[in-house]
């Protein structure tokens, strides 16, 4: 799958944070800063329906000269594996490429993420690996929802999880999944599959872990909330802190209880618990 790379000049981040979460309105699946100006990654194929109605509303609030830049797989998967430096999470884990060397101490998570999102360095997969990082999963089961690269899979079950299934709609974050658990010795307790929110029907889980985006969220919390054991804890990100209040309404009309949040950067991580 080829993806396009949306170049947009900003002044400063609180303007990023807002172009951010009103791009998050289309199927950008990842968004990164650098040196003033924010990248916003879409496949190729879903640009085609929403193109216009984007430039229409970089153009509403003021912002001029976006660029496009189609990028093809092979130099993606290049470019990744000359800049993925490992990252550090809280001291406690760290996320690196096969080429990096293993930590001193701590969790060692080894992924090679070409197309898929989920390396750690966005500020929503580090916040949700910190948040795994301090619970006891052991003999749980379950739910990586929008699983990328199947970081937080690893991670989770690294962290005790007898079990998790890590669910994704792209067929490359799929094939990187199977890829990643086999590099980290996890193959046996993770079951990457193919599919959407419809792919977990009549299944239950212990926790559930959903990085996506704020609509994906709010349009699946239902299937969340069903497929949640009582007692059992949903971890949202892919959100700004904006965001959180509009989840929180939702779950709370699901049996939802809100536990609390952790932001970095102006991004957000929300826990919920089922009552």
């Amino acid at each position: 799958m080829d993806y396009v790379e949306l170049n947009v000049p900003v002044a400063d981040t609180a303007q990023a944070e807002i172009v951010t979460a009103l791009l998050a309105d289309f199927p950008f699946e990842s968004f990164a800063e650098d040196a003033g100006m924010l990248k916003a990654y879409i496949p190729k194929e879903a640009l085609y329906g929403c193109k216009e109605a984007v430039d229409r509303m970089l153009a509403g609030f003021g912002i001029a000269g976006a660029t496009y830049i189609e990028i093809e797989t092979q130099n993606w998967n290049a470019l990744w594996e000359s800049n993925f430096e490992p990252v550090e999470v809280d001291g406690v884990c760290t996320i690196r490429a096969p080429f990096s060397p293993a930590p001193q101490q701590g969790l060692d998570v080894v992924i090679m993420p070409k197309m898929s999102f989920g390396t750690g360095h966005h500020a929503t997969t580090w916040l949700m690996t910190a948040e795994l990082m301090k619970r006891d999963l052991s003999g749980l089961a379950g739910l990586d929802m929008g699983s990328g690269t199947g970081v937080l899979a690893i991670v989770a079950v690294k962290r005790g999880a007898a079990h998790v299934d890590a669910v994704d709609i792209d067929d490359w974050a799929y094939e990187n999944c199977i890829e990643n658990i086999a590099e980290n010795g996890v193959a046996d307790r993770v079951s990457p599959v193919l599919g959407d929110v419809s792919a977990i029907a009549g299944r239950h889980y212990g926790f559930i872990l959903a990085n996506i985006n704020r609509n994906i969220l709010l349009a699946d919390m239902p299937r969340y909330a069903g497929a949640l054991d009582a007692g059992g804890e949903l971890l949202l990100s892919g959100i700004l802190e904006a965001d959180v209040a509009a989840l929180t309404e939702r779950a709370a009309g699901l049996g939802l209880r809100f536990e609390g949040m952790r932001t970095r950067d102006g991004w957000a991580v929300a826990v919920y618990r089922r009552e």
